[in-house]
């Protein structure tokens, strides 16, 4: 089997000739520039430094994935990203920085930070400096955390159109900039997977919207997680004008890239944390799932895209609501998580969700363990997921900027391994 072949057979929940391979596709599937760096080190030689080291996702210093290290790890995906930051600037006019760890990296030209007396990186958006900053960068991390700019609510004038700016019709540009990625990523014979910009209803990493100069509306993460037992009528007001924007999009985005995607990333919302999970299947039922079901189907119907939804966290009890909403695709299964055990997880969902994730724990196993007990964990997860398809290899979420060398080399060695038996 060819790389794309591969996948599409594990998307079909049919075993393929051995388990297909992530690493970057998305946002929540990548690696951080740092990691990334030093893996490209040790797998290239002195090859590493032909091309340059870049971060596409600054929010979380993701480092993007070349096509040497994909050849040279035998990775089965590509990843159509957003035309567009977190913060709001494009990913070009390359420009070098050095971070904290010393790891040498270009970033996109709009990438504009400002240095506090403590030394923290405080990021502005829209690469506007003379724009209060969206997120901060301690000295010595590795990635930034969102400011809150939470303007004074006045519950009498609240307007569901302010928490809706950011979501906007795909401009001519837009379209022609993501057919062109897709084109250009599709011949290298992988399969193609499209991070949808404009789907994520209620996606609560993204409320503070770092990339707005000047937010209005509920833009704080724990007022909006308030809202939607206190302000359900103003969450459904929020999640109709999403929607509407969302089906635009979506048609336009089928019409022009068709068969050249295989996968879309819908939406990115947690539902779940370490215990449980954030919200009652019932609040998923009225909230999310009539908008998830709108957007699933539109894409079913006009399109043989696979649909995918990211939720970190304790989410099983959601799995069924997940299924019933028409998702194909569960990332980053996050096995860690209470009741997330993974041959639960197989047995009862194997044949109609894909798990895409759940290869090693990357709190814990990937970043503090041993190479021996990484290996272990790998090959342990593939032997249980593996079984019928339905099982895209990714780590759970994105590899950390500490995270050992020889701990990512021993997790591409199980994979091998598990491949020959």
């Amino acid at each position: 089997m060819n790389h794309r072949e591969r996948v599409l057979c594990a998307l079909d929940h049919r075993e393929p000739d051995r388990v297909p391979v992530d690493l970057g596709a998305t946002a929540v599937t990548g690696i951080h520039v740092s990691a990334l760096g030093r893996l490209r080190r040790a797998v290239l030689g002195p090859s590493a430094a032909a091309s340059p080291l870049r971060v596409h996702e600054p929010y979380q210093m993701l480092g993007l994935v070349d096509r040497e290290v994909r050849d040279a790890l035998g990775l089965d995906v590509v990843g159509v990203t957003p035309r567009r930051t977190m913060f709001g600037f494009e990913c070009r006019d390359w420009k070098p920085l050095t971070l904290f760890d010393g790891t040498e990296c270009e970033v996109p030209g709009g990438f504009e930070i400002s240095i506090t007396d403590e030394g923290d990186w405080l990021i502005h958006p829209e690469g506007d400096r003379s724009a209060p900053p969206s997120a901060r960068m301690p000295a010595g991390g590795y990635f930034f955390d969102a400011i809150i700019r939470q303007p004074p609510l006045d519950e009498s004038h609240l307007d569901p159109a302010e928490n809706t700016e950011e979501f906007a019709d795909l401009s001519e540009d837009d379209l022609a900039w993501y057919e062109a990625e897709a084109r250009r990523l599709a011949a290298e014979g992988r399969a193609v997977v499209l991070s949808m910009p404009g789907t994520a209803f209620g996606d609560i990493a993204l409320v503070p919207a770092p990339w707005m100069k000047y937010p209005r509306g509920i833009r704080d993460v724990e007022e909006w997680y308030v809202s939607l037992a206190a302000r359900p009528a103003y969450v459904r007001a929020v999640f109709d004008r999403q929607l509407e924007v969302a089906r635009r999009n979506l048609e336009r985005m089928i019409a022009r890239l068709g068969d050249l995607v295989d996968v879309v990333l819908l939406t990115g919302t947690d539902f779940g944390e370490q215990r449980g999970l954030f919200i009652s299947p019932h609040m998923y039922r009225e909230l999310f799932r009539p908008y998830h079901l709108e957007i699933n189907r539109l894409v079913h119907e006009r399109s043989r895209w696979k649909t995918m939804i990211h939720s970190c966290g304790s989410v099983f009890d959601l799995l069924p609501d997940f299924i019933e909403a028409g998702f194909d695709i569960l990332t980053p299964v996050q096995c860690s998580a209470a009741n997330m055990n993974p041959r639960d997880l197989k047995r009862e969902f194997g044949r109609q969700l894909v798990f895409w994730g759940g290869g090693v724990n990357t709190q814990h196993t990937l970043p503090f363990g041993t190479p021996e007990e990484v290996y272990r964990e790998v090959r342990e997860r593939i032997e249980v997921f593996r079984e019928g398809g339905g099982f895209v290899f990714n780590t759970i979420h994105n590899i950390q900027g500490n995270t050992p060398t020889e701990n990512m080399l021993a997790m591409f060695r199980a994979i091998r391994d598990s491949a020959r038996g």
